[in-house]
């Protein structure tokens, strides 16, 4: 018989022989390399877990025009295309505009956009009824339902009034005798009043109808109606400076009334108890254009497909599809764009930099409340994870080594006969280490194999998704755990070493 198959024969014998007890330090073994493995899988798999569920807080990146850029669909998918593609969650495409529902005098901020991507980058959205799937359905936000009154299945008439920016040029180069001009302005709470004029041969006011429905019926309204106010227009070149307003009660919008025009300009009061809304006509005919189809309101009919509700600023708009919001404006342009990125900070920070420095024509920067929560909890959770391996690992030390100290007090009187006839040192540290080292052994393969479990449970169970076998987990787990054993049998050998045969068998 060889001195290996010797050895290994001593071993097993000498295990059978306490089995009790070498079950014990297994089962510890086995206990603590589940643990360390199924940690270990979900100290590396939470991060990519964690990142999907913190998707559902919202947005993580917004991408916008650069300066003196415009952009458009064409230039999102070609910044779009700097991600990988397993990094990229969602891309939801947004453009403002204020709408205004002349039969409510109210108006509305409106976001057009992709519902599909919205979906993927606001999934913490709730809808009461459903989100828009046909042409001319919108989404109404909470607030704004519970203002107006409106339900799921209701119809809503919306406007938009084309502003003066939209046309080239000075809106003076339209005043020529004998036009008709439109132009709208904002008046009070955000509405717009829109005005049409006619030019008479010498570029005077001839005619002036004025749109005021969004204004309050008390004051606002009688901007439409009230003769002598109306009246005072006629006859005059624009522009027009608005009098009759003390410091006292002159907003910005009033303010910019009565400055826009220079010195010298023809002047008009300001309607009794609607200062705001008188400015808002001024400023109108100030920026009042030739009228084409192009600066024409546009009014079209929606039908409202769900109620949306964030408890949040969401609930304050309208929300329509990109495609029915160009086709009401007559644009296509957006304003910004919210990204869903999978990826850590830094890597985060490196995306933004390359969309900003890039020649794409746009600039990204993070949102901060999101990212920066995101990296504080996956710290705090790793280092949860690597505090608990480390003390289950510690205490599986403890339980092994106490074990070992048991076997060697049991076995005295065996180690001290071997002793006196001639046993090394040396073979009595290898026999105790190689059964540690087989217990190491058969635990961290046990626990590799029971740790890939528990983490899987763990991860179907909290993150709803399963997680894949990581080859190095085996070996990894198997050295450690032989390590841990090892290291747990310093203290046991040592004491075996140290017997004295003599005084062990004194009494015999």
């Amino acid at each position: 018989m060889t001195k290996r198959r010797m050895f290994l024969r001593m071993i097993t014998a000498s295990l059978l022989r306490r089995r009790s007890r070498m079950l014990i330090a297994l089962l510890s073994i086995g206990i603590g390399a589940t643990i360390l493995a199924g940690l270990v899988t979900i100290y590396y798999d939470v991060p990519r877990q964690m990142r999907s569920q913190m998707r559902s807080y919202g947005a993580n990146m917004l991408v916008m025009p650069a300066e003196g850029e415009t952009l458009t669909g064409e230039t999102l998918d070609e910044a779009l295309a700097q991600f990988p593609e397993d990094a990229l969650v969602g891309a939801a495409p947004y453009r403002y505009v204020r709408l205004d529902m002349t039969s409510r005098q109210q108006s509305f901020t409106t976001a057009g956009t992709d519902f599909e991507q919205v979906r993927k980058t606001s999934p913490y959205f709730s809808v009461e009824g459903r989100y828009p799937e046909a042409t001319r359905e919108i989404l109404v936000g909470k607030e704004i339902a519970e203002t107006i009154g409106v339900k799921v299945g209701s119809e809503m008439e919306l406007t938009w009034q084309p502003s003066a920016s939209n046309a080239q040029g000075e809106a003076s180069d339209d005043w020529t005798p004998g036009a008709s001009l439109t132009g709208s302005a904002e008046g009070w709470s955000g509405g717009a009043v829109s005005v049409s004029t006619r030019l008479d041969d010498e570029g005077r006011i001839a005619e002036i109808t004025v749109d005021a429905s969004t204004q309050t019926a008390e004051f606002g309204g009688r901007a439409q109606t009230d003769e002598a106010f109306l009246g005072q227009f006629v006859g005059k070149k624009l522009p027009l400076r608005l009098t009759g307003v003390t410091d006292e009660n002159a907003g910005a919008g009033i303010r910019t009334a009565m400055t826009a025009a220079p010195e010298g300009s023809d002047e008009v009061d300001a309607l009794t108890g609607a200062t705001v809304t008188s400015s808002a006509v001024v400023n109108a005919l100030n920026g009042a254009r030739a009228a084409t189809a192009a600066n024409q309101p546009r009014t079209m009919k929606y039908t409202v497909s769900g109620i949306l509700v964030t408890g949040g600023e969401e609930e304050g708009y309208v929300f329509m599809a990109l495609s029915d919001l160009e086709n009401l404006t007559g644009e296509d342009r957006l304003d910004v764009a919210e990204l869903s990125v999978s990826a850590e900070e830094d890597q985060l920070n490196a995306y933004a930099e390359q969309l900003t420095g890039g020649d794409i024509g746009v600039t990204a920067r993070l949102v901060k409340r999101v990212t920066k929560s995101e990296t504080a909890v996956l710290g705090k959770l790793q280092a949860l994870v690597f505090l608990v391996t480390a003390v289950v690992l510690l205490l599986t030390m403890i339980c092994v080594s106490t074990t070992m100290m048991a076997v060697v007090s049991e076995r005295r009187r065996e180690i001290g006969l071997r002793k006196a006839l001639g046993a090394s040192d040396n073979s009595i540290r290898s026999e105790f280490l190689g059964e540690g080292i087989f217990l190491g052994t058969l635990g961290g393969v046990l626990g590799a194999i029971l740790g890939f479990v528990f983490a899987q449970v763990v991860s179907v169970n909290v993150f709803g998704s399963s997680i894949t076998f990581q080859p190095l987990l085996l070996p990894v787990t198997v050295i450690v755990s032989v390590a841990i054993a090892a290291v747990s049998c310093l203290a046991p050998i040592k004491r075996a070493v140290a017997i004295d045969p003599a005084l062990v068998l004194k009494g015999e």
